[in-house]
């Protein structure tokens, strides 16, 4: 594979989807949903097992293509061993991955979806976009209500864009762009002594700053004909977004990828994208945008 082809390539079109198969219960479901984005965006389908190529296992996954209706001429399956982590993310990288589809895991039998430790782990080191799917059903995944965090990041256009292009192709008629004020940033701003008066003026600003970068940004983005609509909201970066989808009901949650590598030490002091994978509060794309 030429792999200077990944050298600030741009994060869509997705024209190479790949799906983790674990042989799960929902394992079916995920693969039925990457097949479908697959169809839709008129990308190459690949599936990645890792662990031991059995004459079982090949004969259920035989079975599951058939039912889903993945044509093996138009998709390719990887069977190889090693660390799950590692091997996803080098497969991904040497198979030139846009997307990679995963399956998150429910909670106790309620809506609270978290992710394993594998898929945390490629969550966060990832040089692709990655797609957490938090419900997988027989029926097609409808994403109506997508919400896409607006920060101020030089990755949020890349994030935006992608999350438009997706809206585009599975036909959305509109997509929420919310922008995070964080609220102990606010709080320091207002001294002690402020008045009532100064406070509720500190607070306007804040929110017009954060509204006029928000806007700064969407003025860079090619909506086409997907409605766009602006929200800011008080809150810590990741909790808030994260609540906010929930009481939204989105159908579909887009962040920017982390920044670094997060290690033990960022993890006691959480980020931002820690928050939402706690605890999904919907299906979660992931963009890198490979800057």
């Amino acid at each position: 594979m030429d792999l200077s082809k990944l050298k600030k390539r741009p994060s869509y079109p997705f024209e190479t989807i790949a799906v983790a198969i674990s042989f799960s219960p929902r394992c079916q479901l995920v693969l039925a949903e990457a097949k479908r984005l697959s169809d839709v965006l008129g990308a190459a389908l690949l599936l990645i097992h890792i662990g031991d190529k059995t004459a079982e296992k090949e004969q259920e996954l035989d079975e599951m293509m058939s039912t889903i209706g993945v044509d093996p001429n138009h998709s390719r399956v990887i069977w190889m061993e090693g660390d799950p982590v590692d091997t996803i993310l080098k497969l991904c990288k040497l198979n030139i991955v846009d997307l990679l589809v995963l399956g998150a895991l429910e909670k106790e039998n309620i809506l609270k979806f978290y992710l394993g430790s594998i898929a945390r782990n490629i969550s966060r080191k990832a040089k692709c976009s990655v797609l957490l799917l938090t419900n997988p059903t027989d029926e097609p995944q409808k994403f109506k209500k997508i919400v896409v965090n607006g920060v101020e990041n030089p990755k949020t256009i890349h994030t935006i864009n992608t999350a438009l292009y997706l809206a585009k192709n599975i036909k959305v008629k509109d997509v929420t762009i919310v922008n995070e004020v964080d609220v102990p940033g606010l709080a320091m701003a207002i001294a002690d002594d402020s008045t009532a008066p100064q406070t509720k003026e500190i607070k306007k600003n804040f929110a017009d700053e954060s509204e006029e970068t928000l806007q700064m940004i969407l003025e860079k983005c090619d909506a086409g004909d997907v409605k766009v609509i602006d929200k800011v909201i008080k809150g810590k970066p990741g909790y808030a977004i994260s609540k906010f989808s929930k009481d939204k009901k989105a159908d579909l949650l887009v962040i920017n990828s982390p920044d670094t590598h997060l290690n033990v030490f960022d993890r006691i002091f959480t980020h931002d994208i820690e928050y939402i994978l706690a605890d999904l509060p919907c299906n979660l794309l992931i963009v890198h945008s490979r800057l």
